[in-house]
């Protein structure tokens, strides 16, 4: 005789119970990034998500996902000036340290 079917759920982590937000947690005590799987709706959208089993029900979690769309020359901005600060007061201050060899 074959086992009944699981019930299979699609819903936010944040849409748990306070009780099975703990178990996802304990199931996943490093975190969801190396267990989390894309699910593509169709269209260009999708979300992250891990699976959850219960003994009645297969869950689907949502998992909010910040995901980093700067492009990459804003980013070079950030780190990288277009002039390096305080250049010129090191340079200054080379010429005339005085550590020069007199012979």
């Amino acid at each position: 005789m074959d086992a009944p079917q699981k019930k299979r759920l699609v819903v936010s982590f944040r849409n748990l119970s306070p009780e099975l937000q703990d178990e996802v947690k304990k199931r996943y005590p490093t975190g969801f990034t190396e267990h989390m799987i894309r699910v593509d709706k169709g269209q260009g959208e999708f979300f992250y998500a891990v699976v959850f089993e219960t003994d009645e029900i297969i869950y689907l979690v949502k998992v909010d996902v910040k995901i980093d769309d700067r492009i990459e020359e804003e980013e070079d901005k950030e780190y990288y000036d277009d002039e390096i600060k305080g250049a010129d007061e090191i340079a200054d201050s080379d010429e005339g340290d005085g550590d020069e060899d007199k012979d």
